[in-house]
């Protein structure tokens, strides 16, 4: 009974451990691994094993800034059931990433994006034993060579983050409640400009959403949206971010 009580409190209660076939992944792919369950000092019913896909959001108020935690995806990865104690049980899975799961691997000089993998085991009574797994998201290659043509067009990656909210360009529209913003400045003094990129995986297609400030323009924030299909060509990757920078 004892034994019972201090699993209930977190004590010689069984733990978990999530390993990921791999660490970095592209943009729409699906990330495979095992989860390892040891079992505690007593034996414990494990009600679920909870996957959950998430990363952090900006939430701006009229007076204040704030960060929390969202969900972009999640599974139950098992059926409940019994673990003995000192028992060691491996449970493999497979969660696919959301298509606006955010990009992480950018070169930014101030890079708040972040992804990762929360294993939760539900377990009655007790505090639920947890395992954070950090994730590299990859663009996918039409998503670099139109961040690469805009950095070659001399704009450097500034900033990135990830808000809470919803994005809607001239055909399209986000999905998820959160979306990433990856800023680009120019060291231009008359032409000075700044890029907000937004991209949306849908399918076989990437949408992006750019809005274009220009410090010296009477006209504020201008903003082009386009579709580019996975294998779009230079040319056509291109011609896209022509429109942005003509702006």
């Amino acid at each position: 009974m004892f034994g019972k009580l201090k699993a209930s409190l977190g004590i010689g209660a069984a733990k978990v451990d999530t390993v990921l076939e791999s660490m970095s992944v592209f943009q729409g792919e699906t990330l495979k691994g095992i989860v390892h369950i040891q079992g505690g000092d007593v034996e414990q019913q494990i009600d679920a094993i909870n996957l959950k896909l998430c990363t952090e959001v900006k939430v701006e108020s009229d007076d204040s800034v704030s960060y929390q935690d969202f969900i972009i995806g999640k599974i139950q990865a098992v059926q409940p059931f019994t673990i003995q104690p000192g028992e060691n049980k491996q449970v493999p899975f497979e969660m696919k990433l959301d298509d606006e799961t955010p990009i992480t691997a950018l070169n930014a000089l101030k890079n708040q994006c972040h992804v990762w993998v929360e294993t939760t085991l539900d377990i009655d009574f007790a505090i639920d034993p947890k395992d954070r797994d950090f994730v590299e998201v990859k663009p996918l290659p039409v998503a670099g060579k139109i961040i690469s043509a805009i950095e070659q067009a001399g704009f450097a990656m500034v900033k990135a983050d990830v808000e809470k909210g919803h994005l809607r360009g001239s055909n399209f529209s986000s999905k998820s409640g959160c979306y990433q913003e990856i800023e680009f400045r120019n060291s231009g003094f008359i032409n000075k400009k700044e890029i907000e990129l937004s991209f949306i995986l849908d399918g076989g297609v990437m949408h992006c959403l750019a809005e274009v400030d220009r410090s010296l323009s009477m006209r504020g924030d201008q903003y082009v949206s386009f579709t580019l299909s996975l294998n779009a060509s230079d040319a056509e990757i291109g011609s896209a971010v022509n429109r942005v920078l003509s702006v």
